[in-house]
């Protein structure tokens, strides 16, 4: 009997009708496997272990506001400030993102994949919480379209999507887009006409030398924070990266369900902290080397960036490597780059070049070496 027609519209329909439940169709013929696994839990679990530093996010967004403009919020206050300025954030980057996704599988007489589930909720924690709307929307078009869908949509991408994102907006608006500053909207905060505020983040300023290597403080004329300070997240910076605690709670999450290669979380941290060493032992800078894990999106980028499957080397030896490299650079970036202090963007991205070489040496080596064992037998 021949298959029935599917009408123009069914990659919409079919997209909504099992976005919370996965149908129970199976191949008619030839051997298959069922697994309790897909793309659609995966993702989730992606989302799910980002919710705890997007939550302590909001509530920083709300901190940081407090602080800055000498305000006595509650929690809840603090809280609920940060969300409602986030919440712009995510409906632009699901609207936009999903309204290409949906029209390029239609195009394509594709279903919907559940990839940008995990993009669309990674980008509003990488960019400034003032970052105007039509900049965002801008962003996440070009992502999807160059990055995604011109080479085939989800799981063909070379580049993580959300870091191109950002990196669209860094070079495309610069002045909106610094990489060392938090800006808190006096609008937003009810203060009239009040000069917005600009918070340099303490990766700012230790770059400018504001370390002070007998109390270990990173302080500016009016900010100083420590160590612990920033390990809990009470700093400025993009939403999503600030609290080293609610990082590794996802990182545990991604690790305990398989989703992510703790292989290359691992090797990233070593990465950065044997050149922050090496740096250190070198006067490029007084801060102590695990300070730079952190400072900015480091941790971020290591555990919810550089394990991405698709854009990550696939191999086990070339994960080693991959995540090292990726430490490695961005410490190098923040070093000895004046006029960029957070590397980790630029090194991922360059990595997700280099992923493919990585793995073909990796596969290289290891058939030559087989090659001589079946030789010499």
């Amino acid at each position: 009997m021949a298959e029935e027609k599917k009408p123009w519209w069914y990659s919409t329909y079919d997209a909504f009708d099992t976005f919370l439940r996965v149908p129970g169709t199976v191949t008619r013929k030839g051997a298959h496997v069922r697994d309790g696994i897909d793309l659609k839990r995966v993702m989730i679990m992606v989302v799910i272990a980002l919710v705890p530093a997007a939550l302590f996010g909001m509530y920083n967004v709300g901190l940081q506001t407090a602080t800055l403009y000498g305000l006595e919020w509650s929690f809840l206050q603090m809280f609920f400030y940060g969300l409602l300025r986030m919440l712009p954030l995510f409906v632009v980057s699901y609207v936009v993102g999903l309204a290409i996704e949906f029209a390029s599988s239609q195009i394509r007489g594709e279903e919907v994949n559940e990839g940008y589930l995990v993009t669309g909720f990674l980008i509003p924690l990488i960019v400034p919480v003032d970052v105007p709307l039509w900049m965002l929307a801008l962003a996440v078009a070009f992502s999807v379209i160059f990055v995604k869908e011109c080479f085939g949509g989800t799981g063909m991408n070379i580049w993580n999507p959300a870091l191109v994102a950002r990196a669209f907006l860094f070079f495309s608006y610069p002045s909106s887009m610094s990489g060392s500053s938090v800006w808190v909207s006096k609008t937003w905060a009810g203060l009239g006409d009040v000069d917005a505020i600009s918070a340099a983040t303490p990766l700012a300023m230790a770059h400018d030398g504001g370390f002070d290597a007998a109390t270990g403080v990173i302080s500016s004329a009016n900010q100083s924070y420590s160590f612990m300070d920033m390990f809990w997240g009470f700093i400025p910076g993009s939403t999503g990266e600030t609290s080293v605690v609610a990082i590794l709670l996802g990182a545990l999450i991604l690790v305990w369900t398989g989703v992510a290669s703790w292989k290359i979380m691992v090797s990233s941290v070593a990465g950065g902290l044997l050149v922050g060493w090496l740096g250190q032992m070198a006067g490029a800078t007084a801060v102590p080397c695990y300070y730079q894990l952190v400072m900015g999106g480091f941790l971020f980028g290591s555990v919810f960036m550089a394990t991405d499957p698709v854009t990550a080397a696939q191999t086990e030896t070339g994960k080693w490597i991959y995540g090292f490299l990726v430490g490695a650079l961005a410490v190098i970036v923040r070093l000895w780059n004046p006029g960029y202090m957070e590397g980790m963007m630029l090194a991922i991205l360059f990595m997700n070049t280099m992923a493919p070489l990585i793995d073909h040496c990796v596969v290289s080596v290891h058939t030559g070496r087989r090659a001589k064992k079946a030789l010499t037998a």
